[in-house]
């Protein structure tokens, strides 16, 4: 239960670099030609997604919170959490459950991915707030905020510590700190500010942040972030597309490498991976939501 162990372990030894985690395959799958579009349900407003080791992607609800769970080979799926009535917007996925960020509501929580059950919950903070995006790591894991300038450090279950950015990274009007992932060697975090377009790294004990040298470029509505060895792949949502950049390995630096887009996309907002493919949910943002609008993931196959 996990209740009654340590949710995640804040040893720096433990630390794994991303570069040697490995992204499960489409041959385990079973099947060569997996869908690249899946329908979601009408009215369902996706936000965030996560996928594990089997091929089965899990999407969070903005409209209620809800969790649908699709799988990768059939494009088939069905809500497993009916949600609290208020957001889940990023999510991740490892051994101790799902983790949700809860946008306005202010939370978090660790859901069961096979049965729903809500195994632990957290409130970060009151409005005005935006529990944005969520990163798993052995240092805990951090939630942010696109309102406050905070991460939300949570390592075991029902306690966090706020913990203030410093350094680069200095909050204006708007929408601030969105997307957040693991650097390359898995020392520190990246996280990216969607109103003024920079990436930073953050220190993951100290929140002490640094800008990291992209050479110029500006991440334009940057949102999800994903970090696959040394490739950086981030989702510029209204711009209808995935900026990937080669990282150093302590990522303080970066260079871009190309732009992904795809026919398919209506405002992607976040991003996973299975095989050799990157799966985003459209949030479909400049078309107004109704009980009937229509939603879909989309895949496209990732360049490095």
């Amino acid at each position: 239960m996990l209740t009654r162990r340590a949710l995640l372990t804040s040893s720096a030894a433990a630390a794994i670099s991303a570069a040697t985690v490995s992204v499960p395959s489409a041959a385990s799958a079973g099947q060569k030609h997996l869908p690249d579009v899946i329908a979601l349900p009408n009215g369902f407003r996706p936000e965030g997604i996560a996928i594990g080791k089997q091929p089965y992607a899990y999407f969070g609800s903005l409209a209620d919170g809800r969790i649908y769970r699709a799988s990768l080979v059939t494009g088939r799926g069905k809500v497993i959490s009916p949600g609290p009535g208020t957001p889940s917007v990023g999510l991740k996925i490892d051994r101790h459950g799902l983790f949700v960020a809860g946008g306005a509501a202010g939370d978090g929580r660790v859901v069961d991915p096979r049965t729903g059950e809500i195994l632990a919950s957290y409130q970060f903070a009151s409005a005005p707030t935006f529990i944005n995006d969520v990163v798993v790591t052995p240092f805990g894991a951090f939630f942010t905020d696109s309102n406050n300038p905070f991460l939300y450090k949570v390592t075991r279950p029902g306690a966090f510590t706020p913990l203030p950015y410093s350094g680069d990274l200095v909050y204006q009007a708007g929408f601030n700190v969105n997307g957040i992932a693991p650097t390359p060697d898995g020392r520190a975090l990246l996280v990216v500010q969607s109103n003024t377009g920079g990436l930073f790294r953050v220190n993951p004990a100290t929140g002490a942040t640094t800008q990291v040298d992209l050479g110029g470029e500006i991440l334009t509505n940057g949102d999800g972030l994903l970090v696959l060895g040394r490739s950086l792949y981030v989702v510029q949502n209204r711009l209808n597309q995935v900026a990937v950049f080669r990282l150093d390995r302590r990522g303080t630096s970066g260079a871009l490498v190309t732009r992904l887009t795809s026919p398919n996309f209506d405002v992607p907002t976040t991003v996973a991976a299975f095989g050799d493919r990157l799966y985003l949910p459209n949030a479909r943002f400049t078309t107004t939501p109704t009980p009937d609008t229509t939603y879909t993931a989309v895949a496209v196959k990732r360049t490095a």
